[in-house]
């Protein structure tokens, strides 16, 4: 996946999870949205993970170790207006 459509995908699953976890607060009991969560917050680690390899650390407290500082300090942000 190119950077764009990677981060996209990021973005994407974490809303969804967000939007189950709401869900989840008022159905409790429900075993379907508990199981699309795990599955789900699974996807989104493997996510981070291809994305921090090719592309260097989302946050400054990511899945990167403080070695490699100084890619998340040098490389475009995911906000920063020359980066989309």
């Amino acid at each position: 996946m190119e950077r764009k459509e990677l981060l996209d995908k990021i973005y994407d699953v974490g809303f969804y999870l967000v939007d189950l976890n709401l869900y989840l607060d008022t159905h409790v009991d429900s075993e379907e949205a508990l199981d699309e969560l795990n599955q789900y917050s699974r996807e989104l680690a493997k996510l981070r993970e291809e994305y921090e390899k090719k592309f260097g650390p989302l946050t400054n407290f990511g899945l990167q170790s403080a070695e490699d500082w100084e890619q998340w300090i040098s490389s475009p942000w995911p906000w920063e207006k020359d980066f989309n």
